[in-house]
């Protein structure tokens, strides 16, 4: 039985945000774009995203809340779509939004409104999205050869060829977008495909690792951070020159919440982070000035002011054991100051972070050296585009992934 060709002018693979977004800017120019997902549904990244509120983007969108070993990269894509084209699209829909802290934008109701949304646009460009259709090989058509399976394509000028996962067809296509995420959170369909592409065409890929990832200890922390487990409280975090302030909370496995997840992008095994839990006090000059005012009261009970009770408990454990019933008087000053300087910082040392199981995005991805920033076509393979998470680009927690998304899609979308 002879196999039967499907041509396209655009094969995507990934049905994500940037998959997405690209589908529907390339088919409104007049492209035949297929969308190849390889879960049961596309957007499941989007769905969870913020809580199931997906903070779609940011007021705010600077190069410098991008980290990659090209910094220059991501600038041609974020301005040629920028947050604002992305609200405006948002708008047109009537999609109900708000901003929260830091300018980052959420959907009042649900992240479903934003992949409707996309399908909608994908629906009217006239779009083809199939899914539980995984990509086993990908072969390039050499214009000189002229087997018979292969004649029809390259007499029309396509140059890849998609072998199906339990499919005996092949597809056909001009250009291929490679959309399909990196390795974090597997569940919702993470992998390394898009680095097995990249290599398959000699394209380097740096060194990958889990970002926006909450961070574990093996140490004393362990049994701490179990009996503060769900307790949240606004920090200030230091590691490698750089500062977040946002929320910390303590799980079960160690520290979370955003200020976690942020600092995660830039500490290493190895590093320790240093946390300001009174980023408002001069901790010292406080408690000296306590002791000539409050001589009479516990460290402790001046602390439950501005800390948790149960944190305060676990500090005074951990740094004034003996004077734990003592008023402020007996304290020397040497020994305030030093309590003091430790809650301006608390140095920790993590084991290891919890990985891609949980982590928001990959660090590291296809080498932006060896793509055009303002195609997000590979510099020596034409016809071949990666977008989105797969390149070494990624974004601090607050709408800049999704942004990177966007931007990135629509720009290899013009192009495809």
């Amino acid at each position: 039985m002879q196999d039967t060709t499907d041509q396209y002018d655009v094969i995507i693979i990934g049905g994500g945000a940037a998959g997405l977004l690209c589908a529907a800017t390339a088919a409104a120019r007049g492209r035949r774009v297929l969308v190849l997902e390889k879960a049961n549904k596309v957007g499941k990244k989007i769905l969870m995203s913020g809580g199931g509120r997906c903070n779609f983007t940011n007021y705010s969108i600077e190069p410098e809340n991008y980290i990659s070993n090209n910094t220059h990269f991501c600038k041609s894509a974020l301005s040629r779509y920028t947050q604002w084209d992305f609200i405006a699209l948002v708008e047109r829909y009537g999609i109900a939004f708000e901003e929260r802290r830091h300018g980052q934008l959420f959907c009042q109701d649900s992240a479903k409104d934003i992949l409707a949304m996309l399908l909608s646009e994908c629906e009217q460009a006239g779009v083809e999205i199939q899914t539980r259709r995984s990509v086993s090989a990908i072969q390039v058509l050499n214009r000189e050869i002229t087997v018979a399976s292969t004649a029809a394509a390259t007499e029309r000028g396509f140059n890849y060829q998609l072998v199906i996962e339990g499919q005996s067809d092949s597809l056909y296509c001009q250009s291929l977008v490679v959309a399909s995420g990196a390795l974090s959170i597997p569940t919702l369909g993470g992998s390394g495909i898009g680095y097995d592409i990249a290599r398959q065409f000699d394209l380097p890929v740096t060194e990958c690792r889990a970002g926006l990832v909450p961070l574990m200890f093996s140490d004393f922390m362990k049994p701490i951070c179990e009996r503060l487990s769900g307790l949240a409280l606004e920090v200030e975090v230091r590691c490698r020159e750089q500062v977040f302030t946002e929320s910390l909370l303590f799980t079960h496995r160690g520290l979370s919440g955003p200020v976690i997840l942020q600092i995660s992008n830039y500490w290493q095994p190895g590093d320790a982070i240093n946390i300001n839990l009174l980023p408002e006090l001069d901790a010292s000059q406080w408690l000296l000035a306590a002791k000539q005012r409050q001589g009479k009261s516990r460290l402790s009970t001046l602390l439950n002011k501005h800390l948790a009770k149960a944190l305060v408990n676990e500090l005074q454990a951990l740094w004034w054991p003996q004077l734990a019933t003592s008023p402020l008087a007996e304290f020397s000053d040497k020994y305030l100051k030093s309590i003091g300087q430790q809650f301006n910082s608390w140095c920790l040392k993590p084991s290891a972070s919890e990985g891609y199981r949980t982590a928001e995005v990959t660090l590291g991805g296809v080498d932006t050296q060896s793509i055009r920033s303002k195609t997000m076509e590979a510099k020596e393979q034409p016809g071949l585009y990666f977008i989105g998470e797969v390149l070494d680009v990624s974004g601090h927690l607050g709408g800049y992934n999704f942004q990177w998304a966007w931007s990135s899609g629509y720009s290899a979308g013009l192009c495809v």
